[in-house]
């Protein structure tokens, strides 16, 4: 099955407005998504007979500080069909949520995980949401553009010699 004809199913599920934009003409064609649908949308991409997209690869997020809007990257394929897609969900970075995929695919649980200590998503319904790489008691997000690493961290210095020098 083409990615036009997926997004194209998802459009016909869930609406012409659940599917913000798309880009077919791409080495990993993408769809753009409506937040509050992600979890919904993602269900019906595993279910379906015809896509059944059995894999969650890989999921994760990048800031766009400019734009100020984070966006969380699924990329998903189906072995028995041997066809992949990538969905693209955005969320304002002052208010950074989403619904959380863990329950159709496990392996998004850490993934959810990550971003959430990295870059502050929270991941409404995720049964165990918190700092995965990050000490508990981190303050911020580090891979946040605007991120300032504070000088110590329970004293002990966070300055690194440049091993370009």
């Amino acid at each position: 099955m083409s990615p036009a004809d997926i997004f194209h199913k998802i459009a016909e599920r869930f609406g012409p407005e659940a599917v913000v934009s798309r880009d077919e003409e791409v080495l990993d064609p993408c769809c753009i998504i409506q937040p509050e649908l992600t979890a919904d949308i993602c269900r019906f991409l595993q279910q379906e007979a015809d896509l059944a997209f059995d894999c969650l690869s890989n999921m994760s997020g990048v800031d766009f500080l400019k734009d100020e809007k984070i966006q969380v990257v699924l990329h998903l394929y189906s072995y028995p069909h041997r066809h992949k897609i990538v969905l693209k969900v955005d969320v304002p970075r002052d208010a950074p949520e989403m619904p959380s995929v863990e329950g159709v695919w496990k392996a998004a649980n850490w993934l959810e995980r990550e971003i959430y200590d990295l870059l502050g998503v929270n991941f409404t319904g995720h049964p165990d949401l918190r700092r995965l790489l990050m000490p508990e008691d981190w303050v911020g997000h580090p891979l946040r553009k605007d991120f300032v690493e504070p000088e110590e961290y329970h004293g002990i210095s966070t300055r690194r010699e440049s091993l370009l020098k």
